[in-house]
């Protein structure tokens, strides 16, 4: 069947116009920036060159560099029973203190085994996931890939693998009681782009995830049959997967925590690191 003349015209200047719910990008900038966050067509990409400062403000890089850095030294690691690393491991992760666990601190729990600390279980499954680590017969062991890197001192790739894994394989539902939806997870880098634009005055979460709401619409209904409203369980959600569970463990953001439970109105503010790492073009 033959187009109607002047069709394509009107998409192609329908997707390159500014939309409002998207911050000004056309909806083929967001196509990138869902689909291909970090490559060349994409509003959020890597700097070139990331410094040994920046990487050393970003608390579940230094778990996972020291992590490697333990197979490293000891050849393998062999899993317990349940497969998950030993408590002599977590121990020697958490006494770096990179990443505290609030709970732990204050002696609600003691830390035995690899599920008491998160930041510990994700750093070591997005490892794996990023092609760093492999598991054989219950043992793990450094890949190739992780070898060099080390070898090199190549930190800046090493975050970097490490980093798209975490964005883009390893499932951030895994960490809460939340629904396995996609919520925070999905256009991260638009969260990023918020961040970037808004993070030097301080804001809540809530400001962000309404802005992230209203970008992405449809992500509301995976919350309809929740006994709570449907955009509280919404921005509490999106609030602990992007900001306590991802921008505040790369170093992103500060937040001043009022509560140990996390929520949606802990004021947020972005640091230096933001913008060490990522490039963001308007």
């Amino acid at each position: 069947m033959k187009t109607p003349d002047g069709i394509e015209e009107i998409i192609s200047s329908r997707n390159s116009s500014p939309e409002e719910d998207f911050l000004g990008y056309s909806p083929n900038e967001m196509e990138y920036l869902l689909y291909d966050a970090l490559g060349e067509n994409s509003p959020v990409q890597f700097l070139d060159d990331i410094d040994d400062r920046t990487l050393n403000k970003m608390p579940l890089f230094r778990i996972v560099e020291a992590y490697i850095k333990i197979i490293q030294r000891e050849k393998q690691i062999k899993l317990t029973p349940l497969g998950a690393l030993p408590r002599k491991v977590i121990t020697e992760l958490y006494d770096l203190r990179f990443l505290l666990d609030d709970f732990i601190e204050i002696g609600l729990y003691k830390l035995w085994k690899e599920e008491d600390c998160i930041s510990i279980r994700s750093a070591r499954l997005t490892a794996e996931l990023a092609g760093l680590v492999r598991k054989t017969n219950g043992k793990l062991s450094l890949t190739k890939v992780a070898i060099k890197l080390l070898e090199t001192n190549n930190r800046q790739q090493l975050f970097q693998f490490f980093f798209k894994a975490f964005v883009n394989k390893f499932p951030w539902s895994y960490n809460d009681g939340y629904p396995e939806v996609p919520v925070g997870q999905f256009g991260w880098a638009f969260s990023v782009i918020l961040l970037g634009k808004f993070g030097n005055e301080v804001q809540a979460g809530k400001f962000y995830a309404d802005l992230y709401g209203k970008a992405f619409p449809n992500l509301y209904t995976f919350f309809q049959d929740d006994s709570s409203s449907e955009d509280r369980q919404f921005n509490r959600c999106y609030s602990i997967r992007t900001f306590n569970r991802f921008m505040l463990w790369f170093g992103f953001i500060t937040i001043e925590k009022k509560e140990i439970i996390s929520t949606d109105n802990e004021p947020i503010q972005s640091t230096y690191i933001l913008s060490s790492v990522f490039k963001i073009t308007s």
